[in-house]
Formats: structure tokens, C-alpha cells, sequence
């Protein structure tokens, strides 16, 4: 077994690609529209389906915005240099919500961002047996 994907509903299908892409670096891997569902789906990802795990964009037709609940917490990239990755998601206009610094109760340096529908994702430094 192994990990496909991860769905998240989106309000702005385009914002939401945008986002994923020019601000976060992912490519978009494909997109379909299904007419008789009212709805599209868009996978994004920084690598191809079949060897890495990827985000499923869904987007609901009619429908603008989700109430995120809280049981959702975040997405987890790996970035080399946090400090350097919100430096660069920042000048491509992202939101980081939490600074790069270090965790609460630990070692491993981390930061947030938020995408346009308000799911959070968590950039962390690569694992330094800590």
C-alpha cells in the first residue's frame, strides 16, 4: 500500500492552482471536469502520480467557500531552508501565518503558510536525527 493523495475542497479552483503552483512550486498534473457530478478535480503534486503522493484539488461548482472544521489540521512540506522557503513564498505573495523558527517543545525548525481557502501547511526542516 501506499499514499495517493490528500483532497482538499476549494472555492476558487484557480486561485487554489495558483497558489499550489506559482507560490509553493508543485506542478499541476492534471485537471478534468465532470459535468453531470458539477464538479472538478485538479491534482497537483512535485512529482509524477505514480511514485509520489499528491493533492487533490476539488472543486464543487456553485460553491465559494468551506467551513474548515477543526479536525483538519495541515499539510507537511519538506523544504531545505525554512527561513529561505517563506523569504521566497512570501515575495510570491503567500501568507505565512507562523515565522520560521523553532518548534515549541523540540529542535526542528518550522513555519506556516496558508493557502486560499485557509487549509494550513506546514513547512519543516529536513530531519537532523533530533
Amino acid at each position: 500500500m501506499r499514499l495517493l493523495h490528500t483532497m482538499l475542497r476549494v472555492g476558487d479552483l484557480d486561485a487554489s492552482i495558483a497558489f499550489y503552483t506559482e507560490v509553493l512550486g508543485m506542478q499541476l498534473l492534471r485537471r478534468r471536469d465532470y459535468p453531470d457530478g458539477k464538479f472538478t478535480l485538479a491534482f497537483v503534486g512535485y512529482g509524477d502520480e505514480a511514485s509520489n503522493s499528491v493533492i487533490e484539488l476539488t472543486h464543487n461548482w456553485g460553491v465559494e467557500k468551506y467551513d474548515l472544521g477543526d479536525g483538519y489540521g495541515h499539510i507537511a512540506l519538506e523544504v531545505e531552508d525554512v527561513y529561505k522557503a517563506c523569504e521566497d513564498i512570501r515575495a510570491r505573495g503567500g501568507k505565512i501565518t507562523r515565522e520560521p523558527g523553532p518548534m515549541m517543545h523540540g529542535s526542528s525548525i518550522l513555519a506556516f503558510v496558508e493557502d486560499p481557502d485557509g487549509y494550513k501547511i506546514e513547512l519543516l526542516s529536513p530531519k537532523r536525527g533530533d
